[in-house]
């Protein structure tokens, strides 16, 4: 029915809870966060003011639908948490005055640049280290937190990754939880961040990482199965080949230790746990001042200002 979204988004809020700040929805929070905190005024969705002011950089992060709503001859600032691949509309630059696209992370930027060469600028989001930090007052009662971002042939990784890891784990006799993506609140990765000594992080690749990097401002080491190899999306199978790709776009020694599959996962995670005891890793060293909310932001307003 006609606005029928609108009773539908009250009673899904009712029964869910609030849609958690995932993507582009956190994406856009952490900026406006950070502009906020470096006093840098912003106007959200006045496209009213963009239709008065055609000539004036309109800044576009999310879905591309939106640049139905704004008027053809104004430039655009396009990024990031836009198209998957920009194969999905590989003309845009040639209809609009898009200036600059912004993309996470340098893989991100290099397969873009494939088909918008000369067009694509690396911009991280910053994360609140202000509000991820460690507690040293609570008790770590979990040595290792496992997110489990797996959920593309799902049943092969069980086999050579998922199972070997767990066998390991309990095999070493460690405190373990689990948190699978899509299935949690934010909230609650937050929660755990406080009892948490490390963290094993399973994906096949990240743009950025949000929620890895928010647990490495928390000062919890990683262990990441960083496996390389071709991006892997089902709805561009046979159309897009790239590689490689990683799960680490922002990384160092301070963070902890990758892996590449179930064969070197033993020695890697005996490195790691030595590490993890011995206060060999400082991941919120490797964070601050680099990512944070108001580091991120300026260098947002840098890239609109040279290409306003």
């Amino acid at each position: 029915m006609p606005f029928d979204r609108y009773p539908r988004r009250v009673i899904r809020n009712l029964i869910r809870g609030p849609r958690p700040a995932r993507g582009p929805t956190r994406v856009f929070l952490n900026l406006i966060a950070g502009l906020d905190r470096i006093g840098v005024p912003y106007r959200v969705n006045d496209f009213g003011y963009l239709s008065a002011n055609p000539g004036e950089l309109a800044c576009v992060i999310g879905w591309p639908h939106v640049l139905d709503r704004i008027p053809e001859s104004t430039p655009v600032l396009f990024g990031p948490s836009i198209f998957a691949h920009p194969i999905d509309d590989p003309g845009l630059p040639s209809r609009r005055p898009i200036r600059q696209v912004l993309v996470p992370g340098d893989w991100v930027a290099k397969m873009f640049s494939e088909v918008w060469p000369g067009l694509v600028t690396a911009w991280p989001v910053g994360i609140d280290t202000e509000a991820w930090t460690p507690d040293p007052a609570t008790a770590k009662d979990i040595d290792i937190l496992v997110y489990d971002k797996i959920f593309r042939q799902r049943e092969l990784h069980e086999h050579t990754v998922i199972d070997p890891l767990w066998a390991e784990l309990r095999r070493r006799g460690l405190r373990v939880e689990a948190l699978r993506y899509g299935r949690y609140r934010e909230e609650e990765l937050f929660a755990l961040r406080r009892r948490t000594r490390a963290m094993v992080y399973l994906s096949l690749h990240e743009t950025q990482g949000i929620a890895a990097q928010q647990m490495l401002a928390s000062g919890v080491p990683l262990l990441v199965w960083d496996r390389g190899g071709m991006w892997e999306d089902p709805s561009y199978a046979g159309r897009v080949k790239y590689g490689p790709v990683t799960t680490v776009p922002y990384w160092d020694a301070r963070c902890g230790v990758t892996f590449k599959d179930g064969a070197d996962l033993p020695t890697a995670l005996d490195v790691f746990w030595w590490g993890v005891e011995n206060g060999v890793y400082c991941p919120r060293d490797f964070m601050v001042p680099r990512f944070t909310l108001e580091t991120c932001a300026r260098a947002y307003v840098e890239l609109a200002g040279k290409y306003a």
